[in-house]
């Protein structure tokens, strides 16, 4: 109709469904390109089946991590190329990934360990020769210190007895006296504590180390057998003699001077170390190292008196046949030995 204007189209809003692309805006179809990047969007936000969201956003790629890596530049490089950069980390890669690498690496610490190992022995080693050392510098000079009775004291005090029965007797006395001090360290020992352990096995070596000294001077006397020079070289003489577990020969010059040579301080070593490794079970916890260093020590006080026994009486000399001979020198700080 004339006059008429012509009716606008009307402009209606489509509603868009929940998970559909949105329609272009005055047509039937999406705009080119929309529908791509909104099912592309979509789909990402789509949660995948069995998946757990943790909050900490998707996993990211492991070869996208490791292109990433071989794209640094190398510093090290003057050329820096990402070339030189992925034969790096393929190297780091391939080393990590080699089994043979790692149980090269594992030897080499396992080495490295037994190498540690060894060293701690060692200085170990080096502490308890010191340790021996200082022991037989202590014996010596401990022996000038030991009361030794000679024959007429002896006489006087065990009436009515020949060489072999007076014998007897100070070797039961210096057998009894050595079973008490290794009960008394084994009642020390009681309770184990290892720093303490090295310095009472040397406490027991030396007092058993006196009374055996003691023993084998008196019976030298008891034998006839004294052997001359001073008190420092009788004392020698009786020290190498407990180290050796041998008399001394008076008539042979040779067996009093090798006792003042250089070689009584290896001799003195070995005898403790054997001493020591005999002594480790006198120091077993709940008193059972009293009664086994007790019997120990009476074994071992009666074994060497036998040995001297011995060779001296071998040698001996009637006591009808001695000559004359003068009181023993008593030290000036005697050392406190009874039995």
């Amino acid at each position: 109709m004339a006059g008429d204007t012509p009716s606008r189209p009307s402009r209606k809003r489509r509603l868009r469904l929940p998970g559909r692309p949105e329609t272009y805006q005055g047509g039937s179809g999406p705009a080119e390109g929309v529908l791509d990047a909104s099912s592309a969007e979509h789909s990402a936000h789509l949660p995948t089946p069995g998946a757990r969201d943790d909050g900490r956003g998707h996993p990211a790629s492991l070869e996208a991590a490791d292109a990433a890596l071989r794209a640094v530049p190398d510093p090290d490089r003057p050329d820096g190329t990402p070339e030189a950069s992925q034969a790096r980390t393929g190297g780091v890669l391939r080393r990590v990934a080699n089994p043979a690498r790692v149980q090269l690496d594992r030897i080499r610490l396992d080495s490295a360990r037994i190498d540690a190992v060894r060293r701690g022995v060692k200085r170990g080693g080096q502490g308890a020769r010191a340790g021996i050392g200082y022991l037989a510098d202590r014996l010596i000079e401990l022996a000038p210190r030991v009361p030794v009775r000679d024959l007429a004291t002896l006489r006087r005090q065990f009436p009515g007895l020949g060489p072999e029965q007076l014998a007897d007797k100070l070797v039961l006395g210096a057998a009894n006296a050595s079973a008490t001090v290794g009960a008394g360290i084994g009642a020390a020992a009681m309770l184990p504590v290892p720093p303490a352990m090295p310095a009472e096995l040397a406490a027991e070596i030396t007092g058993v180390a006196a009374i055996e000294l003691k023993l084998i001077a008196e019976l030298h006397e008891v034998y006839g057998l004294r052997p001359p020079g001073t008190l420092t070289q009788r004392s020698t003489a009786y020290l190498t003699s407990w180290a050796e577990e041998r008399g001394i020969d008076p008539t042979r010059p040779t067996t009093v001077n090798a006792a003042l040579g250089g070689q009584l301080k290896r001799e003195l070593r070995q005898q403790i170390t054997k001493r020591m490794m005999r002594n480790v079970p006198n120091l077993t916890p709940f008193l059972v190292g009293a009664a086994v260093g007790a019997v120990m020590n009476r074994r071992d006080t009666r074994k060497v008196a036998g040995h001297i026994r011995r060779d001296l009486r071998a040698r001996q000399i009637p006591w009808d046949a001695l000559p004359a001979l003068p009181p023993l020198e008593q030290p000036e700080n005697p050392k406190e030995i009874d039995f």
